[in-house]
């Protein structure tokens, strides 16, 4: 961003995905929440059009561009009409990999990432536990040495996407917790094929196409080349790819909660009760008003962050700050667009009630507001820790 505005590249890259998604309508969305169809056709209009690599090196056929760029990119699909459906289809091929681009070898780069952006290897991103929540280093998904490469044993959940990859990003220990110095030491992480892990399909409140999974992994061979990195060191490397992780689900909720807006205010002027429109009363008009200034603070803070991380700076007050900001402004926009529409808000053809449902997507993940507060109460305002 130059100042408080898109560059001309940025704007192009928002015009030009805007136009990928306007051959995918309201009703294309309605079915895939309906029918839990998973959006093949949007994926691939997405691949072709190569914006699957937006932020990969130009040497393995990306486009070689920053955080701000994929955030224009994704904030652009939620913002259509598509929300978190079409936002999720794609998300974890936009940063997911990272971990591979940093510290993965040449050979894994070379081998693994145009596979990715060509959307020919679809990856799911497996780190999340039953027993251990947000509590990383109490992992239990076990990786134990044998000849050739590691055996995996252990469960995980909320794994997004696990039904149609053929790859996964996993992360495992390799050194019991009790043998290491720290508790966040001794996990590993490896990229390898998904085939012989049970996925199960977990119902869920929104978003039905994109599905969430328990994985079942039981005497997983992975072999020694899909390990990325060194061994002992996927902590490390997660960390990498939590503040782009959080700046993509902030503007990724601010662009559905535009979205919502958008239904609402047409709604709110054509809609006569009393013989003059609705949106004449302030009683519907202020919330949906204070829901736009919300939204508009949250996006700078959000671009703000994408700035200082593609300059290489500090950014992590402020990408978590964006994404607490971004999924409260997107969900009280959702909210109050509902309310806009009555109890037309409560049916499913004016769209508003899936948004709504969706946009406590990213209150809750990738991380909960509470944790995000205690970071900030922690590192920014230099207050003890609480946990």
């Amino acid at each position: 961003m130059s100042g408080f505005w898109l560059t001309e590249e940025q704007e192009a890259i928002r015009e030009g995905v805007a136009k990928v998604c306007a051959a995918f309508d309201d009703e294309y969305w309605r079915r895939t929440d309906e029918t839990g169809e998973f959006p093949e056709a949007f994926v691939a209009a997405i691949a072709e059009g190569g914006w699957l690599g937006v932020a990969m090196p130009e040497n393995v056929g990306g486009a070689g561009l920053g955080l701000t760029e994929a955030a224009v990119m994704m904030q652009s699909v939620a913002q259509s009409g598509a929300g978190f459906s079409g936002a999720s289809a794609i998300h974890l091929n936009i940063f997911g990999p990272m971990p591979l681009v940093k510290f993965g070898s040449d050979e894994q780069r070379n081998r693994l990432l145009p596979r990715i952006i060509s959307g020919e290897d679809k990856m799911c991103f497996a780190v999340t536990e039953p027993n251990s929540g947000l509590d990383t280093s109490s992992l239990e998904t076990r990786a134990e040495k044998v000849e050739g490469g590691y055996r995996l044993n252990g469960r995980k959940i909320w794994t997004t996407g696990a039904q149609r990859a053929n790859k996964i990003l996993i992360i495992a220990r390799t050194t019991p917790k009790d043998q290491c110095a720290k508790p966040h030491q001794g996990l590993s992480l490896f990229y390898t094929d998904r085939e012989n892990i049970e996925a199960k399909p977990i119902p869920k409140m929104g978003r039905k196409a994109v599905e969430c999974n328990m994985l079942f992994i039981e005497d997983l061979f992975v072999p020694a080349q899909d390990l990325v990195g060194e061994e002992g060191k996927g902590f490390q490397y997660l960390l990498h790819g939590l503040n782009p992780e959080r700046v993509l689900f902030a503007v990724e909720a601010i662009g559905l909660g535009r979205a919502a807006l958008a239904k609402a205010t047409t709604y709110a002027n054509e809609r006569i009760v009393f013989g003059r429109p609705i949106g004449q009363n302030q009683g519907v008009a202020h919330p949906l008003a204070k829901s736009w200034a919300e939204l508009e603070a949250a996006n700078l803070l959000a671009f703000k962050a994408a700035s200082l991380y593609d300059q290489g700076k500090e950014c992590g007050a402020e990408a978590n700050a964006a994404k607490y900001l971004g999924a409260e402004a997107g969900f009280h926009a959702c909210e109050a667009s509902v309310l806009a529409h009555g109890g037309m808000g409560y049916a499913k053809e004016y769209d508003v009630e899936r948004y709504f449902r969706e946009a406590m997507i990213a209150r809750i993940a990738p991380v909960s507001r509470e944790m995000i507060l205690n970071f900030i109460a922690e590192r920014v305002l230099g207050l003890p820790k609480s946990y």
